[in-house]
């Protein structure tokens, strides 16, 4: 149940760091970077077994 939730968090996390909009083209690679960064976590804790 917890995987599931933190998978659906984290897919509309990424879809909303996508610079769609004219605004959100200065952003650079902040937003996608922080997200990516905690995929890499997830992804490390499901692999070690502690998620």
């Amino acid at each position: 149940m917890l995987r599931t939730v933190l998978l659906i968090i984290l897919v509309l996390a990424l879809l909303g760091s996508f610079p769609l909009w004219p605004y959100s083209m200065g952003w650079g690679y902040g937003p996608s970077g922080g997200i990516g960064l905690v995929l890499i976590i997830l992804i490390i804790l499901v692999l070690a077994g502690r998620l």
